[in-house]
């Protein structure tokens, strides 16, 4: 793992492409959160997408080579559904995208889920169900390859339900993040404006006063 990493980012308001950002350009230089397999955990984990549990079994299971493997492979699938992204953002997904998708269809059939009857949670209270029990969808990991199944899942959802009219690049100098702008007047222009908003804010001061 790179200590030297500074914190995932998680600006995008949808897990795909939080993804895609897991390697970025956010303060003028490239970061990359999957550079080997323990980064690739820890960005998995900070990211939620997987529970610690397994994780820390994972970890404790698999050979340290392997886990690296996973991670290039995650880094080539992140490749190219940015390319994917990018070819199609700024406008309506049309349905002839899906013949695009077959790779990550591939990925999504090695799945293996199942529901299982569990004392009801707060989540599930939230999701309106009354009673005691709660139906969940559970997965089975079968190993390091199945890191990369919650990941593909998030993109599916998102070709499938995301509007893809509303997926930005930031605005920000260098910055390369993307997001799905999700104000109700479509006018969200940084990853953060923590970040690259105050940036340009402080860009225009100078301009004007300089």
């Amino acid at each position: 793992m790179n200590n030297k990493l500074p914190p995932a980012l998680f600006v995008a308001d949808a897990p795909a492409l939080d993804f895609v950002n897991s390697r970025a350009m956010p303060t003028g230089e490239v970061v990359d959160w999957l550079q080997g397999g323990e980064d690739f955990l820890a960005w998995l984990d900070q990211a939620k997408l997987v529970p610690p549990e397994v994780i820390a079994g994972l970890r404790a299971e698999t050979p340290p080579a392997e886990i690296d493997a996973v991670a290039r492979k995650a880094r080539s699938l992140r490749d190219w559904f940015r390319d994917f992204v990018v070819a199609h953002m700024g406008r309506p997904l049309p349905s002839k995208a899906a013949g695009e998708l077959e790779s990550l269809n591939r990925v999504l059939a090695d799945d293996w889920q199942f529901h299982e009857i569990v004392p009801q949670r707060g989540s599930a209270r939230a999701r309106g169900e009354s009673g005691p029990l709660s139906w969940e969808l559970k997965r089975r990991w079968r190993g390091p390859e199945s890191l990369l199944l919650p990941i593909a899942e998030a993109m599916g959802e998102f070709v499938c339900t995301a509007d893809f009219s509303r997926v930005k690049p930031c605005e920000g100098s260098h910055c390369t993040i993307l997001f799905l702008d999700q104000t109700r007047s479509g006018a969200r222009r940084w990853c953060s404006m923590a970040v690259c908003g105050n940036r340009a804010k402080q860009a225009m001061h100078r301009a004007r006063h300089g």
